[in-house]
């Protein structure tokens, strides 16, 4: 049951974030702009979170989606120390733990 509960967190969350980040409100797109990132590049990143969210969802491609999230994540956590800018780093660490969890779960094979 757990396992089962832990891609569902991964796949809601970056659901969540994706559709937030493609909304791309002001305050969002301010925020990409300050990183040094285009204004539409977090229509891009929400496109990629719901993808990676679809990516997990299904599992002949779990294993692709997770690794897509890590990137994500990844690149995020890097722009966000590059630019001090800590706050985002509570919510990032959540994804990352997430994404640890699941996939430690996805390669025990209980998935």
């Amino acid at each position: 049951m757990l396992h089962v509960l832990s891609i569902w967190l991964v796949v809601a969350a970056f659901f969540g974030a994706g559709v937030f980040n493609a909304i791309g409100t002001r305050a969002n797109k301010s925020n990409f702009i300050r990183w040094g990132y285009p204004q539409w590049w977090c229509h891009l990143t929400g496109g990629l979170e719901m993808v990676t969210a679809v990516l997990v969802a299904l599992p002949g491609s779990r294993g692709a989606g997770l690794i897509l999230g890590a990137v994500i994540v990844a690149a995020a956590v890097l722009t966000v120390l590059r630019h001090r800018d800590f706050a985002h780093l509570v919510p990032l660490s959540v994804f990352a733990a997430l994404i640890a969890f699941a996939e430690i779960i996805y390669g025990r094979g209980l998935t």
